[in-house]
């Protein structure tokens, strides 16, 4: 629900094209569809002064036809709301009073700064995982109960800090970064027991490799996020720690086009996984790679508990990348390495040289299922010469969010005259 002679914005975007010079640019989709943009006759001066007052009806025959299309979850962005979230806070009163069930969430909760396009987007993404994450958060808390637990079920934000569950269960979106913040949170805790003012936070999963910063022993933060990639990205814009991260982990597939190799963002998962996991995955992975080059134990995975299959590896390493380019299985799987760690190394780049640090200053704590795998040549491509690796590396980010604490942010708009 948007107000009235703005139902595009959430499309127009900001009407840059940051890849000008790419003729198969294609700009970011809209997780809400135009014909499910509701229009509704209201208007606030930029001040918050009431221009058009809220016309209620028009909200209750909206509902009905909210309730006849199906719709699980309804976003409102009116303008000006975070000057005077009045009409918004009305308007999400008569949707929760004639739809129950509905997750209803308006953008003042989520963002009280100016610019439309981004808080759009923010509340749009916020109802798209709505309903999911609720449920999802509401079953735990009914499961831990039950089971007698008597503590306070808290939730990470993308902040690193912590807050309760049934905020979380509204204010989903604040939790879009929390796995990788809480990693950042960790190795802050771990800088601080070894007096280390400086470092690189590195998160290497199955999917993706993230980075953060520490700096004099701060976690260096943001206001907004892109979702998605700078070419075709949906803004987010809630407080956050600032992590970049890149399409590069154990399980990004590596392909041939063109007669270049690639690698990533399209990954195995774990269901079927690399090849050499057995579970029915052909495509060659990072994780193949490294176990043909004698980095991974066939018989000493998970402590031995999953042994890996180095003759389906290498079957897919053939045919998809070694065949097409000409060379043998080693050639192509160091290939796959190499490119992986310069991807990897981009992300490190994103957060310490294109903020202006210098990334040889820094350590590089590496944690995640394989980030101490890569670590050392990462750091040899950025000219890092220290690399940290802490204890049971894949329990780490679940370790910080034991030293989280509770946290909220409040950030608010407030314009003012130059010469005032």
């Amino acid at each position: 629900l948007i107000t009235g002679g703005f139902r595009d914005i959430y499309e127009i975007g900001r009407v840059n094209r940051p890849d000008s010079y790419n003729l198969f640019f294609t700009k970011h989709k809209p997780l809400v569809p135009r014909r499910h943009r509701y229009e509704v006759h209201e208007r606030l001066y930029a001040d918050g002064t009431v221009l058009t007052p809220l016309d209620e009806s028009e909200i209750a025959r909206l509902a009905e036809e909210l309730r006849r299309e199906g719709i699980e979850a309804a976003a409102i962005l009116f303008l000006h709301c975070y000057r005077n979230p009045a009409h918004e806070i009305r308007a999400k009163a008569i949707l929760e009073e004639r739809l129950p069930g509905v997750f209803v969430t308006a953008s003042h909760e989520l963002s009280q700064e100016y610019r439309e396009f981004e808080r759009v987007s923010t509340v749009a993404a916020n109802a798209y995982v709505g309903p999911k994450v609720a449920r999802y958060l509401g079953g735990m808390e009914t499961r831990m109960r039950d089971s007698g637990f008597k503590g306070a079920f808290l939730v990470v934000q993308s902040t690193g800090g912590l807050f309760e569950v049934a905020q979380a269960r509204k204010e989903c979106v604040r939790m879009l970064e929390s796995g990788p913040a809480s990693g950042v949170i960790a190795t802050q805790a771990l800088c601080r027991e070894a007096a280390i003012a400086n470092a690189i936070a590195f998160d290497m999963g199955g999917t993706t490799a993230k980075a953060g910063v520490i700096h004099d022993g701060h976690v260096l933060t943001t206001g907004s996020a892109l979702v998605g990639g700078y070419e075709k990205a949906l803004p987010i814009q809630i407080p956050m720690i600032d992590i970049f991260e890149v399409g590069a982990g154990g399980g990004s597939i590596a392909r041939v086009e063109h007669g270049a190799l690639h690698v990533g963002p399209e990954s195995a998962g774990a269901v079927p996984g690399p090849a050499c996991y057995g579970g029915g995955g052909s495509a060659p992975t990072v994780t193949d790679a490294n176990l043909l080059l004698g980095r991974l134990g066939a018989d000493r995975f998970l402590g031995g508990e999953m042994r890996l299959d180095a003759g389906a590896a290498e079957k897919a390493l053939y045919r998809h990348v070694a065949a097409p380019l000409g060379m043998n299985t080693i050639e192509a799987a160091e290939g796959i390495i190499d490119i992986a760690v310069i991807k990897m190394a981009h992300a490190v780049k994103a957060v310490t040289t294109a903020r202006g640090f210098d990334a040889g200053n820094f350590v590089l704590a590496a944690y995640g299922g394989a980030g101490p795998l890569h670590a050392t040549a990462v750091a040899r491509e950025l000219g890092i010469t220290r690399v940290l690796i802490p204890r049971a590396p894949g329990h780490f980010s679940a370790c910080g969010m034991l030293y989280s604490d509770l946290r909220y942010d409040y950030v608010h708009t407030e314009f003012a005259k130059l010469a005032d």
